[in-house]
C-alpha cells in the first residue's frame, strides 16, 4: 500500500502551485479529485508555449506535471446545485486543498470555517502568493513575481552588469518547488491528526518558499548586511580553481565543485593527463592555490577544451571529487543516473519527472493527468446520484 493509500483529496485550485501539490500526493497513493470550472476548467490547460517549445493537440506537460493520477469533476461552485454537490464531497474528505484568494474563498463559502463547518476533521491546506496575514495576503500573485523576483532568486543570479532580470530557468520552477512544499506539510497534518485527532490549517506561500530557497544567503546577508552579488559571466565566483566551470573541445561544460581544493588538486592533474602540476610549487597548498587561481584556471581550461565531453565523462569517472556535466532539460533524458533512479517515468502517452520522494526504494507508479470534467459522472454516480439526477445537474449548468 502506497504511505497516503486511502487518503481522500478534494482540490480547488488553478494553474501550477497548488496542483502541483495534489499531484505529488496522487504520487503518494491519495485519492485526487480536481475542481474544474464547469465551462473554463484550469486555465493551466490553455498553456501551450513556453519559450521555443510549442506543444500541439496532443498531451500537454504544462497541465500532466501538475496534475498525474487525478480525476476531474467539472463544477460550477457558484450555482446552488454545484455547492450541493461539493458539500458532499467535502463531507467524505480528508484534505481540502486550495489556492483560491481569500475574496473567493468568502464569497463562494468555501473559506475554513464553511468547510470545517461540513467535515469539522478536515485538513484544510491554503497555497497563497504572499502568505495568511499582512497587509498584503489578499493579494495574487505567481511563481515570478513571489517566489523568483520578490524573494531574492533573481536578484541573486542576474549579473550587476546587466540590465534587467535573469527569469527563472522553466515554466513553474517556483510553482512546483511551493508545490512540494505544501505536499509535505499535508502529509505532517495528516500524522498529527493520526496521532492526536486535530486537523490543521496548512499554509504555504510562494513567497516563503522562494525565501526558504535563498535561505542561507539570506542569513548571510542579515548577518553582513550585505547582499549576495551574482557573479559576471566568465568571471572566477571564488579563488578556488577547482569550483568553476569548464568548456570542452565541443562546445559543453563540465562544473567541478570541489571545495577543499588542495585535497583533490593532485587527482584532477592525474586525470587531465598533467600530473607534474601535482608537484607544482604554485599549487602546493590551498592558499598557494587561491593565490595562484587565475594560473590554475587558465591551464584547466586549456585541458578540458582538448576533449568532448563524452571523452571527459568517461575519463572522470573515477575522479574523487564532485563534478558534474552541465545539462539542459532534453539532454537529462539520456542521463544513466536518472533513468536508473527512476526519475523520469511514462504516465500515460508521455514521460515526466516523478516527484523527489521513494519509499522503500522504489519510484511512484505515475497516471497521467485527466482529460477536463473526464470522470464528473464517474464521481457523482460514487455519491450515490443516479443518471436522472445527474442529467438535472448539467441542464442546470453544475456540472460538465
Amino acid at each position: 500500500m502506497k504511505p497516503l493509500g486511502g487518503i481522500r483529496v478534494l482540490e480547488v485550485a488553478m494553474y501550477g502551485f497548488v496542483p502541483s501539490a495534489g499531484g505529488v500526493l496522487a504520487d503518494w497513493g491519495a485519492e485526487v479529485i480536481k475542481v474544474e470550472h464547469a465551462v473554463t476548467g484550469d486555465p493551466q490547460r490553455g498553456l501551450k508555449q513556453t519559450g521555443n517549445l510549442k506543444v500541439g493537440d496532443g498531451p500537454n506537460p504544462n497541465i500532466e506535471h501538475a496534475n498525474r493520477g487525478k480525476r476531474s469533476l467539472g463544477l460550477d461552485m457558484s450555482k446552488p446545485e454545484g455547492k450541493a454537490v461539493l458539500e458532499e464531497l467535502i463531507r467524505r474528505a480528508d484534505v481540502f486543498l486550495t489556492s483560491f484568494l481569500p475574496r473567493s474563498r468568502r464569497s463562494l463559502g468555501i473559506d475554513v470555517e464553511d468547510v470545517r463547518a461540513i467535515n469539522p476533521k478536515i485538513i484544510y491546506a491554503r497555497g497563497s502568493a504572499l502568505g495568511p496575514r499582512g497587509v498584503e495576503s489578499e493579494k495574487g500573485g505567481f511563481d515570478m513575481t513571489a517566489f523568483w523576483a520578490r524573494a531574492s532568486c533573481a536578484a541573486s543570479i542576474t549579473p550587476r552588469s546587466r540590465d534587467g532580470m535573469t527569469p527563472p530557468p522553466g515554466p513553474a520552477y517556483g510553482d512546483t518547488i511551493s508545490g512540494t512544499n505544501l505536499a509535505g506539510g499535508i502529509a505532517a497534518a495528516l500524522f498529527r491528526r493520526e496521532r492526536t485527532g486535530e486537523p490543521s490549517v496548512v499554509d504555504v506561500s510562494l513567497l516563503g518558499s522562494g525565501l526558504w530557497a535563498m535561505g542561507q544567503s539570506i542569513a548571510l546577508s542579515l548577518l553582513l548586511d550585505e547582499p549576495l552579488v551574482a557573479p559576471e559571466p566568465g568571471s572566477l565566483a571564488s579563488p578556488n580553481p577547482l569550483s568553476a566551470l569548464y568548456r570542452t573541445s565541443d562546445g559543453r561544460f563540465l562544473s567541478l565543485v570541489m571545495l577543499q581544493a588542495a585535497r583533490y588538486w593532485p587527482d584532477v592533474c592525474r586525470h587531465i593527463d598533467r600530473p607534474e602540476l601535482a608537484d607544482d610549487p604554485r599549487f602546493a597548498s590551498a592558499e598557494l592555490i587561491a593565490a595562484n587561481a587565475e594560473e590554475a584556471v587558465k591551464l584547466l581550461r586549456e585541458a578540458f577544451a582538448a576533449r568532448t565531453l563524452a571523452e571527459w565523462t568517461e575519463r572522470l569517472a573515477t575522479l574523487s571529487g564532485p563534478w558534474a556535466p552541465v545539462q539542459d532539460s532534453l539532454q537529462v533524458g539520456g542521463d544513466a543516473q536518472i533513468r536508473a533512479n527512476e526519475y523520469l517515468l511514462p504516465a500515460g502517452e508521455i514521460e515526466l519527472v516523478s516527484s523527489p520522494v521513494q519509499f522503500d526504494v522504489s519510484a511512484p507508479e505515475l497516471g497521467p493527468a485527466p482529460e477536463f470534467a473526464a470522470q464528473t459522472e464517474e464521481i457523482l454516480m460514487e455519491l450515490g446520484l443516479d443518471w436522472d439526477r445527474i442529467i438535472e445537474l448539467k441542464g442546470a449548468g453544475a456540472v460538465t
